[in-house]
C-alpha cells in the first residue's frame, strides 16, 4: 500500500489524464505520461499512448447521460495504474518516479485542473451567484441552473 502523498499523487495523475482528454493539454499530457509508464521502452511507450487513445475516445463517445460514469471509471482505472506502477518500484525508484510524475503534471495541468475558453473565465467547483433588488438571475454551476432570484421585500430595498 502506498503512502498517503503516494497514494494522492496517484489519484491526482487519474484526474489529469480525463480532465485533459479532448482538450489542448491532452497531446502534451498523453505523450508524456506514456513516457512515464515506458521508462525508456518504446513499444512499451506506445501501447500506452494507444491505452490513452482508447481513454479519450471512450470519453469523448459517451453520452451525456453516462459521462459522470464514465469519466469516473476512466479516472479510477488511471489512479490504479499509478498507483500499481509506483508500488511495483524500489523505494528509491519510487521517489525518482514520484517526482516526475508531480514534475509532468505541474507542467501540463494548470493549476486550478481548468482550461479556459477563450472568450471568457472557467470555474470548476460550486458556484453560486445572487443579485439584490431584482438586477440580475441566480446562478447555480453543478448541473447548471439558472433561475430568478425571489423579489426582495419591503424591509430589504
Amino acid at each position: 500500500m502506498l503512502a498517503e502523498g503516494l497514494a494522492a499523487l496517484a489519484t491526482a495523475g487519474g484526474a489529469a489524464v480525463v480532465q485533459a482528454a479532448g482538450t489542448s493539454a491532452w497531446q502534451g499530457l498523453q505523450q508524456s505520461v506514456a513516457q512515464w509508464f515506458a521508462r525508456g521502452d518504446g513499444d512499451r511507450e506506445r501501447v500506452e499512448l494507444e491505452r490513452l487513445d482508447r481513454s479519450a475516445a471512450a470519453l469523448e463517445a459517451a453520452q451525456d447521460d453516462e459521462r459522470v460514469g464514465v469519466r469516473s471509471g476512466q479516472q479510477g482505472a488511471w489512479q490504479a495504474r499509478f498507483e500499481q506502477a509506483l508500488e511495483n518500484l524500489s523505494d528509491s525508484e519510487r521517489e525518482e518516479a514520484a517526482d516526475i510524475l508531480r514534475g509532468l503534471l505541474q507542467a501540463h495541468v494548470p493549476a486550478d485542473g481548468a482550461e479556459g475558453p477563450s472568450n471568457g473565465p472557467t470555474i470548476r467547483g460550486n458556484v453560486g451567484i445572487r443579485a439584490d433588488h431584482g438586477s440580475a438571475a441566480a446562478v447555480q454551476m453543478r448541473d447548471v441552473t439558472v433561475g430568478t432570484p425571489p423579489q426582495p421585500g419591503p424591509q430589504q430595498g
